[in-house]
This record gives C-alpha cells, sequence and structure tokens, in this order.
C-alpha cells in the first residue's frame, strides 16, 4: 500500500472512530444510528478505502463496544463483507446514484449480521433487532449518500487515495 493511500486511510478510520466516540449512545444497541456509516459510501469513489473503513469498525468496536468480542466478529464482519459484495457489485454501473442505492441496500440487507449479534448476546428477538438496526443502517446511508456526494465535489475522494 503506497504512503499517500495508507495515510489517507488513517485519517478515514480516525474519522470514523470520532463519530461513533462522540455519538456512542447513539451508535449501538438494538435501537442504533452510527453515523459514521455513510463513510461506507467512499466504496463508491474508490475501493482502497475498505482497509480505512473496516479499520474505523474495528477500532470503534475495540474501544466504545460494551459486547466487543460479538462486535468485533459481527461488527467488523458485517462492514468487511457488505463492502465486499457493494465493490463487485457496482464495478460496471456508471450511475453513482445507483452506485449508492446498492450499497445502502447491502449494508442494510446485511444488517441481519448485527440482529444476530444482538439475539446472541442479549438475546434480542432477531427479527426486532434486524427490523431496528436496518431502519438505522438504511436511514443513515440514505442520508449520507447526497452527503458524501457533496463531500466529495469539495475533496475529490478519489484523488485523496490515488499515489
Amino acid at each position: 500500500m503506497k504512503i499517500k493511500s495508507l495515510v489517507t486511510n488513517a485519517i478515514v478510520a480516525a474519522l470514523y472512530v470520532a463519530v461513533t466516540a462522540i455519538l456512542a449512545p447513539i451508535s449501538f444497541g438494538a435501537i442504533q444510528f452510527r453515523v459514521a456509516e455513510m463513510f461506507n459510501h467512499l466504496i463508491i469513489f474508490n475501493r482502497k478505502y475498505i482497509f480505512g473503513i473496516v479499520s474505523g469498525v474495528f477500532i470503534s468496536n475495540l474501544f466504545f463496544s460494551t459486547i466487543v468480542g460479538y462486535d468485533l466478529i459481527f461488527g467488523v464482519g458485517h462492514s468487511l463483507l457488505s463492502l465486499l459484495i457493494t465493490s463487485k457489485l457496482i464495478k460496471k454501473v456508471s450511475n453513482v446514484w445507483v452506485k449508492f442505492f446498492i450499497n445502502t441496500l447491502i449494508f442494510t440487507a446485511l444488517s441481519s449480521l448485527i440482529a444476530l449479534e444482538l439475539y446472541l448476546a442479549f438475546s434480542v428477538p432477531f427479527w426486532f433487532g434486524y427490523l431496528t438496526v436496518g431502519i438505522g443502517e438504511l436511514g443513515i446511508m440514505a442520508i449520507g449518500a447526497p452527503v458524501m456526494l457533496y463531500l466529495d465535489k469539495k475533496v475529490h475522494f478519489n484523488e485523496r487515495i490515488e499515489g
């Protein structure tokens, strides 16, 4: 990994952790709105952001989760799997809004992993957990898409990560 890409991913991870830490009370649990999840849309601009996003999730879950072991497996797994699937599905898609839609759909659908985690850790009924976490994920990703597109016009995400 080139230095520029490594540093950019470190910044993404740090931003993910900072946003999650500041909003920790709403970032964890059966009803959650993890605002930092909007950074998942960085995959739309360049696949190289996977490392920074997943690192941010890992560090956030390691330091702020009350169920660290579960969150390191299920939370990190959810992010990594969703990002990998999205990166494969959007390769030949040219419309940025379709890419955002696909990414949002994948993350929301795979929230089932977090519902399973909540069931195993706290006996939260699976479908209740899936509904509440899924709604939170869908909301944050839907609101995050235009925010990330606006930021891209100012910051140019692809240029920031390419060496």
